[in-house]
């Protein structure tokens, strides 16, 4: 899964990098979420994740990133499906002309994807 997923944000950074207005840009911000071993509601041991992700809501944050003052261009992968500790679920990038744009509206899309555009269910460990 490794080698997949370091293509996958390979791609997904000279995509960003081959947008037309790229040189406005002076950073790219690069989130990857992954599976972690235990529940941040209780604590618990987790053996596995479900995600479902809702597509239209993913491209309606994105769309909404690319509004902000500073941000040149956005992608967003949100993987679905069944998940082991460690797999990679999500991966963010924004580019921008400041880091202070970039951080605030990496923190906020975030925010915006677990809130309202994904879906997890855990397996925890009996």
């Amino acid at each position: 899964m490794a080698k997949q997923s370091s293509d996958l944000l390979e791609g997904l950074i000279a995509k960003v990098k081959s947008h037309p207005n790229i040189s406005k840009a002076g950073m790219i911000l690069c989130h990857n979420g992954i599976v972690r071993d235990f529940s941040r509601s209780d604590g618990k041991k987790v053996r596995s994740l479900s995600v479902k992700v809702d597509n239209s809501a993913i491209e309606n944050a994105r769309s909404w990133a690319l509004s902000q003052s500073g941000i040149v261009a956005v992608e967003i992968t949100a993987l679905e499906g069944e998940f082991s500790v460690g797999d990679d679920l999500l991966y963010v990038l924004v580019a921008g002309d400041l880091r202070e744009n970039v951080f605030n509206i990496m923190r906020e899309l975030i925010e915006k994807i677990k809130t309202g555009c994904v879906s997890k269910k855990e397996m925890l460990e009996a």
